[in-house]
């Protein structure tokens, strides 16, 4: 697992599926999505690799319900005291009351997503705050939850309207660019959520696959919008 400075203050935790974000604040660290089950001292290993205390991540917000971003919540929770923020709607997946929502695959997804169940399965998770649409979630001088349903029906979008940063979990994909994102349990319903994210335009784009997005974010993020619909 790689530790990447993507600006100042954010870092990207990179698997060999999928990907975690650790934002930085004054005195406490962020992460966003947590990655595979059992990485836990992967993930801090690779925090104290770059003089970052992990013993500082005070929440866990995770974009939605999917293994490879639910993984190790809640061994760090646990062992640092974090707070783990979901939206209401994947909030009973994560903590495992129900099950996982089937994506409706077109026919080239099947491989890939068969190749994604091969991430350990995560564990029932605690989900200690279910967060709505609009909701500020206390870190990132003013970080908001925007909540973008298709991909699954409780994703979750983190964006930081000051730094011009966005977080769209799997809605969105960079892979090899931005694009519309895989996997989704409600195809034009993630697309409306798709525009809906282009609409903010941000300046850094941190998808849940792929590379981040820190040059013309926005308009390449518009133009895979545009495109999906087309």
């Amino acid at each position: 697992m790689d530790l990447v400075e993507i600006v100042p203050r954010l870092h990207m935790l990179r698997f060999s599926v999928g990907q975690a974000f650790l934002w930085r604040d004054d005195t406490e660290l962020t992460l966003i999505d947590a990655g595979w089950a059992g990485a836990a001292d992967e993930i801090a290993t690779a925090l104290r690799g770059a003089d970052l205390d992990p013993s500082l991540i005070r929440r866990i917000v995770l974009t939605h319900c999917h293994r490879d971003h639910v993984g190790a919540a809640q061994e760090l929770a646990d062992r640092f005291g974090a707070e783990v923020l979901a939206h209401s709607l994947d909030a009973p997946v994560i903590r495992g009351e129900l099950p996982v929502p089937e994506p409706d695959l077109l026919d080239w997804e099947l491989p890939l997503y068969a190749h994604g169940l091969t991430v350990p399965e995560a564990p029932p998770t605690r989900v200690d705050r279910e967060v709505a649409d609009g909701e500020e979630l206390g870190f990132g001088d003013g970080a908001v939850a925007v909540h973008g349903p298709g991909h699954t029906p409780g994703s979750l979008a983190v964006h930081l309207p000051r730094h011009g940063v966005l977080f769209t979990g799997d809605t969105v994909a960079s892979v090899p660019d931005v694009m519309f994102g895989v996997f989704h349990v409600d195809r034009a319903e993630a697309l409306a959520s798709m525009r809906r994210l282009a609409g903010l335009r941000p300046s850094v784009l941190c998808c849940g696959h792929g590379e981040p997005v820190t040059v013309d974010a926005a308009v390449r993020l518009e133009k895979a919008a545009a495109a999906a619909e087309a």
